[in-house]
């Protein structure tokens, strides 16, 4: 791409000593493996709210009427609720640039999920909590894929946050240039098998959304559409889905293969399916056949190359 994907990013996990201790928590395969193909955009808001490094710990706590509040460890009545709110509100505007956002896992402000809530009583916490800066930045931007770093560790959701950064990279692309029912249509077509691949029922809603998109309610399509696909992409892919969808890729060329070529590529599918090769083996085959045999819609897929090779984000799927 001519312009590098923007990924906010909790700014201890690029190696910034901004935590309550005065350290940080590198997360070394961002600065290490993505600082190539994306530009981060570190964010702190504990310190963005004038906080102090070193300074006392903060904890969720249940408040009155089922509310959670952020407090200090130090004093219980210094509260940071609605500082940390208000950050978020003003951060969330300025955010419309980037592709993807990489939260600190259990962090009172930036959790994405399952953050410890105290009760008053100090009995034991419940992981129901949510980051209080976290929780704006989320409901602001619902479209926006967003992962904790500690989740990224999992291959499965790795592939499928990165998956989502791209496109919703190219979608902000797209809505720059200026979106025609043309351009939507293209995007759409392009992007049919990644969507196959992770939700079938959502493939076919989003279908009908492009058909019946005019140039009197494009806007207003616009976010129909990248709303449901941003969802129907949050959904894991598996052995079956993307087997199914290589079996409709292989439809395009079949006829052109040679008898062996065809029983090898179904052989592998087959063996993708149960779980006996990566998929990255099957689609290396396809993209193989697909240079000998070009068909112009395979060529143009997504599915194939959704992110860049050399994270290699496939060879364990």
């Amino acid at each position: 791409m001519e312009v590098k994907p923007k990924i906010a990013i909790s700014s201890c996990l690029v190696g910034q000593e901004v935590r309550f201790d005065g350290g940080h928590k590198h997360f070394r395969y961002a600065t290490e493996s993505l600082a190539t193909y994306f530009d981060f955009v570190p964010l702190c808001p504990e310190v963005a709210i004038g906080l102090g490094i070193p300074r006392p710990t903060i904890r969720l706590i249940k408040g009155e009427n089922d509310t959670t509040e952020a407090v200090s460890n130090a004093d219980r009545t210094i509260r940071y609720t609605e500082a940390l709110s208000a950050y978020g509100r003003k951060t969330a505007p300025a955010l419309h640039e980037v592709s993807g956002y990489i939260l600190k896992k259990d962090s009172p402000s930036c959790g994405m999920a399952r953050v410890k809530v105290y009760q008053n009583n100090d009995g034991p916490p419940d992981r129901t909590g949510v980051g209080i800066y976290a929780n704006e930045i989320m409901s602001a931007h619902p479209n926006l894929p967003i992962e904790e770093e500690g989740r990224l560790n999992d291959t499965r959701l790795r592939e499928n946050f990165l998956e989502r950064v791209f496109l919703y990279h190219r979608w902000l692309q797209l809505m720059e240039g200026g979106v025609d029912s043309n351009a939507l249509v293209k995007f759409h077509t392009v992007q049919k098998f990644a969507i196959l691949a992770h939700d079938e029922p959502a493939y076919r809603e989003l279908g009908r959304i492009v058909a019946g998109v005019s140039t009197s309610d494009i806007e207003a399509r616009c976010m129909d559409y990248i709303s449901l696909l941003m969802r129907a992409m949050k959904v894991l892919t598996t052995p079956k889905k993307h087997a199914n969808v290589l079996m409709h890729i292989m439809g395009f060329f079949k006829e052109s293969l040679a008898a062996e070529d065809k029983a090898e590529l179904l052989r592998l599918i087959d063996a993708h399916r149960e779980g006996l090769v990566p998929v990255i083996v099957p689609i290396t085959l396809v993209n193989y056949f697909r240079k000998r045999h070009p068909s112009a819609y395979i060529d143009g897929q997504t599915y194939l190359e959704p992110h860049p090779p050399e994270l290699m984000l496939r060879n364990m799927l």
